[in-house]
């Protein structure tokens, strides 16, 4: 996988993006998704490469396009393994909220972690954070340890946190240890990936969340030479069979950045609605802008670009 097969892959991140936007505040999640979806897929089989869907929008038979274990591409070029979202944040597009994305992860076949639709414990930071946070450790302790790192003091920091139930006594350890919290109504892929931009707010991201957008985190962040760890936490029995299904045999298990994504991994990524890392879709007279990424592990590089899309009222993908 020596090419920059994300350049290319930004195109379907693009197309999936400027389709959900349309119905960015319309109220209808169902249709967002379909259409970010549909996009996505389109243009991706138009790319050479033969990627398998390792990480997709769900089991086959449960979705209609872009499962795991799907083929996408021409079939011609390397063999990939593939981990997306064509809409990260379907509620948060409906609702007009911040943080909706579309994403693409690409490595090597077999070097993106396989996993089922359940839930992560996670910890993510930036380059300086590198060896200096621990899973294992308390949020406390690892609040004090990347403050010494960035050479700040624990309330010049602040925490990402998905505004749920069950991270109340997460929250009230973080407060008094006393760094601030941005709490997150949904999209904590975003604002782990946030956590690698240097003029981003966001300095930590703490929690449980999805796994799949745990996966996706890493790949970015990896990409980006920052630091994550995650450890699976399924809500009932039904998930943790899965888990054990999916060869994931001791969920005590920390899984580390390169255990989740391979050492040549890359990712592109396009803002639907503006959020902590990238800008949303703004629709001009006969087209549209979009803000995208793309990353590489291998040579740590990340290209920023800001696109603008000629198209009549309706967009053809």
């Amino acid at each position: 996988m020596e090419r920059n097969l994300a350049l290319e892959v930004v195109r379907a991140t693009e197309a999936a993006a400027l389709a959900a936007a349309r119905f960015i505040g319309k109220g209808d999640e169902q249709m967002a998704d379909k259409v970010a979806i549909e996009a996505m897929r389109n243009t991706l089989n138009s790319i050479a490469f033969d990627g398998k869907i390792v990480v997709g929008e769900g089991a086959p038979g449960t979705a209609e396009m872009l499962y795991s274990g799907e083929i996408v591409g021409t079939g011609a070029g390397p063999e990939v393994d593939v981990a997306l979202d064509a809409l990260e944040g379907s509620l948060i597009c409906a609702t007009g909220g911040p943080n909706a994305l579309s994403c693409v992860a690409l490595a090597e076949r077999g070097k993106i972690l396989r996993c089922p639709d359940t839930y992560m414990d996670k910890l993510a930071c930036g380059p300086i954070g590198r060896s200096v946070i621990d899973l294992d450790r308390s949020p406390t302790d690892n609040l004090r340890a990347l403050a010494e790192a960035k050479q700040v003091y624990v309330e010049d920091l602040r925490v990402a946190i998905l505004d749920r139930p069950r991270h109340e006594k997460l929250i009230t350890e973080v407060r008094r240890a006393g760094a601030g919290i941005k709490l997150l109504t949904a999209g904590d892929l975003s604002a782990g990936i946030a956590t690698t931009r240097v003029e981003s707010e966001i300095d930590l991201l703490i929690g449980i969340g999805g796994a799949h957008q745990g996966v996706l985190a890493a790949a970015a962040i990896r990409s980006a030479g920052g630091e994550m760890q995650c450890r699976f936490t399924p809500r009932n029995e039904q998930e943790a069979e899965a888990c054990l299904a999916s060869g994931i045999l001791d969920l005590r298990h920390k899984f580390t950045l390169e255990e989740m994504a391979g050492d040549n991994v890359m990712f592109a990524a396009t803002g639907v609605t503006t959020g902590d890392y990238l800008r949303g879709v703004r629709f001009l007279s006969g087209g549209a802008m979009t803000n995208s990424v793309v990353m590489r592990s291998k040579t740590r590089t990340i290209r920023f670009i800001e696109a603008i899309h000629h198209f009549d009222f309706k967009p053809e993908y």
